[in-house]
Order: structure tokens, then C-alpha cells, then sequence
């Protein structure tokens, strides 16, 4: 049976969260040229958001793998590729990917390793002085943060 950790993880992202729509849910039938839309001047992309959860997801999985903490390997705002169907559905499934393995690892990985510590010091901006169930809890809050936004941008776009 998986912990209640691993079921509210699974469920922000293609699940009935307990505070509304899952990521899946609030991205399906954002079209590529919506993505890639800034309706405020100076905000992020829905399209942007979707790169950043996928780096900070792959990031959690770099650790879960034994790597020592690190900036996520794309950069914290990975850059948008053109505005293209084929780029925009190639995002959204790389962000599938990186939450489905961070999902396989946490179900198989022993249930004490989460009380092990993610680095040596506490850096809010880096995710480190914390445990690893800390960490795998901070990474749902962060995508939670992250789906109300892209709410709020497809309620700016008229969606």
C-alpha cells in the first residue's frame, strides 16, 4: 500500500487533490500558443512553469539517486523552445516522465530513507537541511504553488 506521501504526490499531479484540479487535469487542452502566452508583463509562461516543475522534479530525482544537491541540470527557468504543438506535447510528457520516476523510486525505496537528510545545511532556495520526506513534500507543495498559477494564467487567457 503506498504511504499517504506517495498517494498526495501522485494525486497533484493526475489525481483528485484534496484542493482541486490535478496538474494533468489543468493542462489538458492548453493549446501550445496559450503555453506559451504571458499575459502579465513580466510573469511566466504556463509553458515556463511546466519547464521549472520538470527541472526541480528531475532535480529531486538526481538526489533520490544518490547526487548531491544541486541546481536543477536545465537551469531553475529552463528556456521555451518555439511555440510548436510537437514542443509543447514533448513538455508536458517530459514532466509525465520525471514525476512518474520520482513516483517509482519513492514507492520502492525503504520507508527510513525518507528520514535521511537531503545536505548538510539548510538552503531554502536549494531544498537542503531537510529530510527526504521533507524534500518529497516540499516538491508537491511547489507544484501545487505552481498548478494555482497556471490557473490563474489560463483564467487570464480566457480559459
Amino acid at each position: 500500500m503506498p504511504s499517504p506521501l506517495l498517494t498526495q504526490y501522485i494525486a497533484g499531479h493526475d489525481g483528485d487533490p484534496w484542493y482541486g484540479t490535478s496538474r494533468t487535469r489543468m493542462l489538458r487542452g492548453v493549446s501550445a500558443a496559450d503555453a506559451a502566452a504571458t499575459p502579465i508583463p513580466g510573469g511566466h509562461s504556463i509553458w515556463q512553469l511546466v519547464l521549472h516543475m520538470t527541472a526541480w522534479t528531475e532535480e529531486v530525482q538526481r538526489r533520490l539517486d544518490g547526487a548531491a544537491p544541486a541546481t536543477p541540470a536545465r537551469g531553475d527557468w529552463p528556456p521555451v523552445p518555439a511555440p510548436t504543438d510537437a514542443a509543447w506535447r514533448a513538455a508536458k510528457a517530459a514532466l509525465t516522465r520525471a514525476h512518474a520516476r520520482v513516483a517509482d523510486t519513492v514507492a520502492t525505496m525503504p520507508a527510513q530513507r525518507l528520514q535521511r537528510a537531503v545536505g548538510k545545511t539548510r538552503e531554502p532556495a536549494l531544498g537542503t537541511g531537510v529530510t527526504f520526506g521533507e524534500m518529497l513534500v516540499g516538491l508537491a507543495q511547489h507544484d501545487a504553488y505552481h498548478v494555482g498559477q497556471i490557473a490563474q494564467l489560463k483564467r487570464l487567457l480566457g480559459r
